[in-house]
């Protein structure tokens, strides 16, 4: 006897939709939050402006990113690594526990496309963005507060090289 075919909905984000969070000058573009893949897989597009900072160096113990550079450029930063910078079309794999960051120091905007496996993670996002009011900064204890919730350890100071460290000490300035 052959099998039913499945009745299960396939979601479609048109591409100026999805829940939009503002994270200080990054504004990140929910596009799927686990709802609708039993939380197997989060996704998200971030669009950063020119010269922007990103979060502190820190790694993930429960959850592995993707990201893909969809314009632009982005600086993807790993303590004690030379920096990569990633072009349109170039992915960045990062598997639980790879101690990461990123940035966008350049003139131009940049964006990405972004995964989460599990897809818990997009909450942490949602948090973030509830912790700083509209036109507020984004700070590193910020993104350190919000990280602690979702299973995410900053790089211990003493960890970075020595670029690195006055590069966090000039962002919490």
């Amino acid at each position: 006897m052959p099998q039913p075919m499945p009745t299960v909905p396939v979601n479609f984000v048109p591409a100026k939709e999805g829940e939009i969070i503002r994270l200080g000058p990054i504004t990140c573009r929910v596009m799927e939050d686990g709802s609708r893949s039993d939380n197997r897989i989060g996704c998200a597009e971030f669009t950063l402006p020119p010269n922007t900072k990103g979060p502190p160096a820190h790694w993930h113990e429960m959850h592995d990113e993707m990201f893909l550079t969809t314009q632009g450029t982005v600086r993807f930063h790993i303590p004690g690594k030379p920096d990569i910078d990633a072009k349109l079309g170039d992915f960045v794999s990062v598997p639980v526990r790879a101690p990461h960051t990123f940035s966008n120091p350049f003139d131009t905007e940049a964006k990405f496309f972004n995964t989460y496996t599990p897809a818990f993670y997009i909450n942490y996002f949602k948090l973030l963005g509830s912790m700083i009011a509209d036109g507020e900064q984004m700070t590193p204890e910020k993104n350190l507060e919000a990280m602690a919730n979702y299973a995410t350890l900053p790089v211990p100071k003493e960890e970075l090289m020595p670029g690195e460290v006055r590069v966090q000490e000039e962002e919490k300035k």
